[in-house]
C-alpha cells in the first residue's frame, strides 16, 4: 500500500469519525420525533433550545432532569398553583402522558447551559444570603441545596443563569405560599423585598 493511499484512507477514516460524533452529539440534544411537537409548543416561551423569549418565563437548558419531571406532573396535576403556572402551564400540561414529559424534560436537560453574566457590581446582601444566610432571622443559607454554583441536583432546580426577574417571581410566590413548598416558604418568609431582588441577581449571575 502507497503512502497515498494510507494517507487518503486515514483522511477519510477521521472524517467519518468526526461526522459520526456530530451525528450522535445531534441525537442527543434534538428532540426524538415523538416529543418534537410538544418542544415547538414549550418555545414559544421558552425557546427552541431553552433559553427562553422572555424574563418572565425560565430558562430550561440544563436545568436538572428530576426537576422538569417534578414541575410538569405538578402543572399537570394542578399542585402548582402560582399565577404563571395557572395561567400559562396548566392547560399545556393537562394532556402530557409520562412519556412524553420524561422525554420534554430530558431534552431541555440535554440543552447547554445558559452562560451567566457576572454582575459588574454585585449587591453584597445577595452573595451573603446565597452562601451564609441570616441565622438572626431564620434565613439559611441557599447554598446548602442548590450547590456551589447553583447548579442544583435532582429535584432542585439549578439557578444559575436563569433570569432574575424569574428568580424573584419566584420567591416571592414562595413567600406568600402562592407556590406552595413548605420548605421554601420558611426559607422566603422573612425576606424583603429588596432583598429577594438582590437574592435572585446573584443567584442568576453564578
Amino acid at each position: 500500500m502507497s503512502w497515498r493511499y494510507k494517507l487518503v484512507s486515514m483522511t477519510l477514516l477521521s472524517g467519518l469519525a468526526a461526522c459520526q460524533s456530530a451525528d450522535k452529539q445531534t441525537a442527543e440534544s434534538s428532540p426524538n420525533a415523538s416529543i418534537a411537537g410538544t418542544v415547538h409548543v414549550c418555545s414559544s416561551c421558552h425557546g427552541m433550545t431553552g433559553r427562553s423569549v422572555s424574563p418572565d418565563f425560565p430558562n430550561l437548558a440544563g436545568q436538572q432532569t428530576e426537576y422538569l419531571v417534578a414541575q410538569l406532573h405538578n402543572f399537570r396535576d394542578q399542585s402548582r398553583a402560582d399565577p404563571h403556572a395557572h395561567t400559562y402551564m396548566w392547560g399545556m400540561a393537562k394532556h402530557l402522558d409520562d412519556q412524553t414529559i420524561a422525554g420534554v424534560a430530558a431534552y431541555f436537560a440535554a440543552q447547554p447551559p445558559v452562560n451567566a453574566v457576572a454582575l459588574s457590581t454585585p449587591d453584597p446582601v445577595g452573595a451573603k444570603i446565597y452562601a451564609e444566610g441570616l441565622e438572626e432571622r431564620g434565613i439559611p443559607a441557599c447554598i446548602g441545596c442548590h450547590g456551589e454554583h447553583a447548579e442544583g441536583q435532582g429535584e432542585i432546580p439549578r439557578l444559575a443563569g436563569q433570569h432574575a426577574i424569574y428568580l424573584a417571581e419566584q420567591l416571592g410566590h414562595f413567600r406568600s405560599n402562592a407556590r406552595s413548598n413548605e420548605t421554601m416558604h420558611m426559607n422566603a418568609l422573612n425576606l424583603t423585598d429588596g432583598e429577594i431582588k438582590a437574592l435572585a441577581e446573584y443567584m442568576g449571575s453564578l
